[in-house]
């Protein structure tokens, strides 16, 4: 087949930032190295790549050279909705991609609107509220302690060993500094103090299976204390530990696994998502999040491609299984 990569590179917006602007801006955007790897696994099988980019770039390569199917990891840009740029495109031109539809790709960025789709299925999430303005976060009824990440950022934006909140005056602080820094809402939720999992799934919607489940252990702080930052991620091989397969009663492992499934279900993902869960005070595991489009940076980066690699599977495999899930469901292989 003739595949193309749409992706985003943190090179493509780096120089248009400003000095005001957070340090982790362009956090979730990827790396030519990434690009590399995901070209070198879709040849090895003997499909031709070639790489479209993303934003106007993409535009005009899948106008010109439309390929069979594109291999979509674009975060795109500007909107709570630019995940869904990509996929929404495909649609508009007939052309197929991997990963999950624009809807799915919207909705599960707004992280109040994926928790309230999956709640409304029975799937526990935290409590929570939404607020857009200084005036609000005084009619926040949320029971201490409170974590509080902008509304739709991923690759960990926004969360740092402060985003744990003990009382209403680090709770005023923090939304303010939330608010005025990504200039967008902020999602306030009921802190879950015990164990956390993110949980790697591939399939189709309605067919899903688990592929991997990975428990984060912290080496420095307790459970109850830990948050799961951008700082410990980019220092993850001394602060953290991770445990895959979890070393945990396989009970346990399959309660956040079910979890996992329904909530992937529930949002309508397909090819491949990972969904992170983790147990409150009372012991009860809880929907915390779920990214469509997670990230797949190679040799122990991206969380997904992580744990795939340290249960002794080639990193190859892992984009050539989501490529294989995309054709199954298309009809195309």
């Amino acid at each position: 087949m003739n595949i193309g990569i749409a992706f985003d590179l943190k090179t493509d917006f780096e120089s248009t930032g400003k000095p005001d602007e957070p340090e982790d801006l362009f956090e979730e955007y990827d790396s030519a190295t990434t690009v590399e790897a995901i070209e070198a696994a879709l040849g090895s099988r003997g499909h031709q790549v070639v790489r479209l980019g993303g934003g106007r770039r993409f535009l005009t390569g899948i106008l010109e050279t439309p390929p069979d199917i594109v291999f979509n990891i674009a975060e795109g840009r500007g909107s709570r909705s630019r995940e869904a740029h990509v996929p929404a495109v495909c649609e508009i031109v007939g052309v197929p991609c991997t990963h999950s539809d624009p809807l799915t790709m919207a909705m599960t960025l707004d992280k109040a609107v994926a928790k309230r789709i999956v709640a409304s299925l029975g799937v526990p999430t935290p409590r929570f509220a939404v607020v857009a303005s200084e005036s609000e976060i005084e009619g926040v009824d949320l029971r201490f302690p409170l974590f509080a990440k902008p509304l739709f950022e991923g690759s960990s934006m926004g969360i740092d060993r402060h985003s744990r909140l003990d009382d209403r005056v680090a709770l005023h602080q923090r939304v303010e500094d939330l608010l005025q820094a990504y200039r967008e809402p902020v999602l306030i939720e009921e802190y879950c103090s015990g164990a956390e999992f993110t949980v790697g799934i591939l399939g189709r919607n309605g067919g899903p299976r688990t592929a991997l489940t990975m428990e984060i252990v912290p080496r420095f702080v307790s459970r109850e204390a830990f948050v799961y930052s951008h700082e410990v991620k980019r220092n993850w091989a001394h602060e953290i530990d991770y445990q895959t397969p979890p070393k945990r009663p396989r009970v346990e492992v399959e309660q956040v696994e079910a979890l996992a499934l329904a909530a992937y279900t529930a949002l309508g993902c397909r090819d491949v998502a990972r969904v992170d869960v983790r147990y409150d005070a009372m012991g009860q595991p809880q929907f915390i999040e779920c990214n469509p489009l997670p990230g797949l940076a190679p040799a122990g980066w991206s969380d997904l491609a992580l744990m795939w690699e340290r249960n002794g599977r080639k990193y190859d495999d892992l984009i050539l299984a989501i490529l294989d899930h995309a054709t199954a469901r298309l009809g195309l292989s």
